[in-house]
């Protein structure tokens, strides 16, 4: 698809016209410009030149062949003017130079070709003045020749005459041809912000896909750090509760009552989260936050299930942000739900320091003392959930095998998590 030289837009059209409807506008010029060149260059020839009937035709026929280079104004501007400037000295030509003159300056960029078109219209003007100047001195026959005005006169109508027939057009396609680059630069670049606001939603709605993936993943990590550890709770007294109701009525009974008020806990938990979810639902006054202050009924309530499980704190209690506390709880919540679902018998410890550098929670259980076994479901994702929230928090989380067998999980969370008197972190 090729382009207009006077529009620098996509042309549709016949040839180098970008329209229909410009190629019949230069059509009716050059055949305009072609009658008015034939009739100036056959009575030039006649009445000036004194030459005969044959001349006089061949010099119609190329008069009419220079206005016809208005056709090509559009594909090679310089060529209409060249021709303008060989008829000037002929005194005929006026549309051609004219329309050639305007076309040259709308055309060609400016100021790249500056030079070309202040030359060609210098030319032009100079031509157009003498030859006005020429025809205003040049004596008519007559009877009486009547006085002439004084010189600065003719010198001032020829002056005139140049300066309208050369600078008008000149001057005009100047801003025309500035205006259409204008509007074509503008064009080009709404067309690119269009592209990059096209770009742009693209990636809202790629962060928006990412952020609801990580949305959904945030929740299910939630659900299963709020719901598991109770739920094997559940179950642990459950399978306790088989042993101890033929034995010890009076403590199967306390067991069913702990498995209620641990279900009922996993309940409100899981009720606050699809509270979350639907969100026209009214705000319900939030349950008391998961913090390191909870640590020990979290260690009782596994004591409670069997466990045999001691709590260890060293270091100045410091309080540190939610999202802080909240995750060093759920590394021993986690650390404690595997221990019921591996590690039945195991003697279990829960360490938590306030070190220098930040806080530190460890779950740590020795080899199993051949317990009874429980089997629990297990997704396996719960220590790398832990991880990935550690992590993100800027601490560090290990979990493995412990010296002497059994399993390890610890978290250090950095200590520019911590409150200060002036705000949170550092």
């Amino acid at each position: 698809m090729s382009k207009s030289p006077e529009g620098g837009g996509p042309a549709h059209g016949l040839w180098w016209w970008e329209r229909r409807r410009s190629a019949l506008l230069d059509v009716v010029l050059a055949v305009v410009a072609g009658l008015e060149c034939a009739a100036g260059a056959y009575s030039a020839t006649i009445d000036r030149f004194g030459l005969g009937e044959p001349f006089a035709v061949v010099s119609a026929v190329l008069g009419a062949l220079a206005g016809g280079t208005l056709l090509v104004r559009r594909r090679w501007p310089v060529l209409p003017v060249v021709v303008a400037l060989v008829f000037v000295p002929a005194l005929f030509g006026v549309l051609l130079m004219v329309v050639s003159l305007y076309t040259l300056a709308a055309t060609w960029e400016w100021p790249s070709r500056r030079g070309r078109v202040v030359a060609l219209s210098a030319l032009a003007l100079a031509e157009s003045f003498g030859m006005a100047l020429l025809a205003m001195f040049t004596p008519t026959s007559g009877p009486t020749p009547e006085p002439l005005p004084p010189t600065w006169v003719f010198v001032l109508l020829a002056a005139l005459v140049a300066i309208g027939v050369t600078v008008p057009p000149v001057v005009t396609g100047l801003y025309v041809g500035a205006r259409r680059r204008l509007v074509e630069s503008l064009k080009d670049r709404a067309h690119g912000l269009e592209a990059e606001l096209s770009l742009l939603a693209e990636q809202a709605r790629e962060r928006a896909a990412r952020a609801r993936l990580e949305e959904r993943t945030r929740i299910a990590r939630e659900m299963h750090d709020v719901v598991a550890h109770r739920v094997s709770l559940m179950v642990v007294h459950a399978s306790a509760l088989e042993r101890i109701i033929p034995k010890d009525p009076e403590k199967g009974v306390q067991s069913a009552r702990l498995v209620g008020d641990v279900g009922r806990q996993a309940l409100d938990e899981l009720r606050e989260i699809l509270g979350v979810l639907r969100m026209t639902e009214a705000p319900r006054q939030a349950e008391p936050a998961d913090t390191l202050a909870r640590l020990p009924r979290l260690v009782d309530q596994s004591r409670a299930a069997g466990m045999a499980v001691t709590l260890t704190v060293s270091g100045e209690r410091r309080l540190y942000a939610d999202e802080a506390e909240q995750t060093a709880y759920r590394v021993v919540q986690e650390g404690l739900t595997n221990a019921h679902k591996h590690a039945g018998g195991a003697q279990v410890a829960v360490l938590l320091a306030y070190v220098p550098n930040g806080v530190r929670v460890a779950v740590v259980n020795d080899r199993a003392a051949g317990g009874p076994a429980v089997l629990l479901p297990s997704g396996g994702n719960g220590l790398v959930g832990m991880r990935e929230r550690v992590l993100a928090l800027g601490g560090s989380f290990t979990a493995g095998p412990a010296e002497g067998g059994g399993f390890r999980v610890e978290a250090v969370l950095p200590s520019r998590l911590a409150v200060h008197p002036g705000g949170l972190g550092q």
